[in-house]
């Protein structure tokens, strides 16, 4: 009996681990579709990119994805391996309950039909009936035997019961081990290709230290991009602010005329002991119309009125969930400082470079309004602000929104063009009121 409590106590404990930690099948093969998704697409870029005669810091950057997604899928078969070896278990502690408790219901029911056996014939029967001390007496004991007969076929069903359920435990059992072996093939398979995947990387590190003159000559022609980018943004920002300071102090100096007129045309006209007018209008108060969502954020000058503040706020909100400038490609550069391995080449990212085949659709990701389009480098591009946040597209061509136009999510803005190696690549960057760059991965939603 103590066997059997710890043994059930045991199964409980393990099913309630695994159902509130662990990944569920679904979403582990959902996860390991996107990864092999990716895989295939990183694959027909690195066969597009491979064209090229000279190698490139795309190649690099989509090799080294490619190894990341590996292990990523590597990392999940796992997880469905050790999801199986915990389900075999409990199929196997189900088991060896059920076969106990169809022991113990088969030994009961053998009981039970030696009685019947020993006590059939009609004189047993009738001499346990008439033995009765008196009539209800007699009438409990015919109960009682009746009662013994539904019994017995109550044993016999639950026989039958338990031996079905334990047949599709040991199906179950028989699945999830043909199961476990299809993923044990998988990841052996994955882990041979990972290794190819490795000694593809080192060539392709090999050949970039090759020609460590191209790469640096394409880094350095990337730094001058990047800071005639941010000079550009930084001054359209400073540009917008003092505009948006010129029409708060128009909008205050309208308010206090309005005031001051109200005041004069008083019917009383009776004339104030202290003449002066002092007034404390500051941005944000009810009275010029320029309130704010928030009483405690700090003051920006694009947060002016609640609609502003508003889409500020909703931007903040969607951090990590905001889709993708492209429905396709990959980051060849992450933001922030980057260095070619094995070589000294290093450089800058303010933002994220987009690889992508040449003519994709570049989108805007959050509701917004343009604030400017103008060329740069091989394409043009295109700042879109929302709230007191911008987000830039750079390296488009066939730009298809106007300066001031509102743009919702999922907008096309442009298309792709190519790069400095010949491949599609577009910048995307987000950036605050300070001029400030953040890190667009952040903001974005995992793919």
């Amino acid at each position: 009996m103590i066997r059997k409590l710890l043994i059930g106590l045991l199964s409980i404990a393990l099913v309630f681990t695994a159902n509130a930690q662990g990944e569920s099948k679904e979403e582990i093969q959902k996860k390991q579709q996107q990864l092999m998704q990716e895989i295939s697409s990183l694959n027909k870029t690195l066969s597009e990119i491979k064209k090229n005669k000279k190698q490139s810091l795309a190649q690099y950057a989509a090799v080294q994805r490619k190894i990341q997604a590996r292990q990523e899928l590597i990392s999940s078969i796992n997880k469905d391996l050790k999801r199986l070896n915990d389900n075999i278990y409990l199929n196997q502690l189900e088991i060896y309950r059920l076969k106990k408790e169809l022991d113990t219901l088969k030994g009961q029911y053998a009981k039970s039909l030696v009685f019947a056996y020993k006590n059939r014939s009609s004189y047993e029967y009738l001499n346990f009936l008439f033995s009765a001390a008196s009539f209800n007496d007699a009438i409990k004991r015919v109960t009682y035997l009746k009662s013994y007969r539904q019994y017995r076929e109550t044993q016999a069903d639950a026989i039958n019961q338990t031996q079905d359920v334990l047949a599709k435990q040991i199906n179950t059992l028989n699945s999830n081990r043909k199961e476990k072996s299809n993923s044990l093939a998988e990841q052996g398979k994955q882990l041979t290709v990972l290794e190819s995947d490795k000694k593809e990387k080192d060539q392709v590190v090999k050949s970039l230290k090759g020609q460590e003159k191209d790469i640096a000559a394409q880094i350095k022609s990337k730094e001058q991009m990047r800071k005639k980018l941010s000079v550009a943004i930084e001054t359209i920002i400073k540009r917008e602010i003092a505009a948006k300071k010129k029409q708060e102090e128009e909008e205050r100096k309208r308010k206090l005329a309005q005031q001051q007129a109200a005041a004069n045309n008083k019917t009383d006209n009776k004339i104030s002991s202290n003449p002066e007018v002092k007034s404390t209008v500051k941005a944000g108060d009810p009275a010029t119309g320029m309130t704010s969502t928030k009483s405690n954020r700090v003051y920006s000058p694009f947060e002016s009125t609640s609609e502003e503040a508003s889409v500020s706020v909703n931007f903040e909100n969607s951090r990590g969930r905001l889709p993708w400038p492209a429905d396709q490609g990959f980051v060849s550069t992450h933001f922030g400082p980057y260095t070619i391995p094995d070589t000294k080449l290093k450089g800058n990212m303010s933002g994220i470079e987009i690889s992508l085949p040449v003519g994709s659709n570049v989108k805007a990701i959050a509701d917004g309004v343009v604030s400017a389009i103008f060329d740069l480098g091989n394409g043009q591009t295109v700042l879109i602000r929302h709230g007191k946040y911008f987000t830039t597209y750079s390296n488009i061509s066939g730009v298809t929104v106007q300066k001031g136009q509102e743009v919702k999510p999922g907008k096309v803005l442009g298309k792709a063009v190519a790069g400095m190696s010949g491949e599609g690549q577009i910048i995307f960057m987000v950036t605050n009121d300070k001029g400030v760059d953040m890190d667009p991965e952040k903001w974005l939603k995992a793919r």
